[in-house]
């Protein structure tokens, strides 16, 4: 079994990253459906702000794996996984100590380009404004997600066409 996971900042292409994925047929686990699971669960608009709350909360309460932990209990034999949103080290410490061949694979795109993808996008827990956006990245980035980016295995840049990009994500996950 081989599992990709994917990191990156908010709106760096994490979304298309497992679009591609899923159109090969492989399996993806979310780590931000999880966060968003736990946040209906306690009755809670699905919103940035609740949604950074509850998963801050959880970590705090839990240990900063806890997310890694919940996705691990979906993980199925297969030959290919695609977990999507790794944040802070100690996620990689808990697939890297179950998982052998574990790939990390960051996405990288300039905060213009970010910022632009994530107005246009609009996914119900979007940032509203830039300093919102800003405000994100500052809260993920708190819990450790340049850390990964940098231990990242494998750096894709995404600045250019999708069509380029979703031929570098199939390259890796083949």
């Amino acid at each position: 079994m081989k599992i990709v996971a994917f990191t990156g900042m908010p709106g760096a292409g994490k979304t298309e990253a497992v679009n591609v994925a899923r159109e090969m047929g492989i399996k993806v686990i979310s780590m931000g459906d999880e966060v968003r699971q736990e946040t209906k669960k306690r009755g809670l608009e699905i919103n940035d702000e609740n949604l950074g709350r509850i998963a801050d909360e959880m970590r705090k309460k839990y240990g900063k794996g806890i997310w890694a932990k919940k996705c691990l209990e979906k993980i199925k034999d297969g030959n290919v996984i695609v977990i999507d949103g790794i944040r802070n080290i100690e996620e990689v410490e808990v697939f890297r100590s179950k998982i052998k061949n574990f790939i990390l694979v960051a996405i990288h795109a300039s905060p213009s380009t970010r910022y632009k993808r994530l107005m246009k996008r609009r996914r119900e827990d979007d940032s509203a404004n830039v300093d919102d956006l800003k405000k994100r990245e500052r809260r993920e980035l708190s819990w450790g997600l340049g850390d990964v980016i940098a231990m990242a295995d494998i750096v894709v840049i995404n600045e250019g066409k999708l069509e380029e990009f979703k031929k570098k994500i199939k390259e890796i996950l083949s």
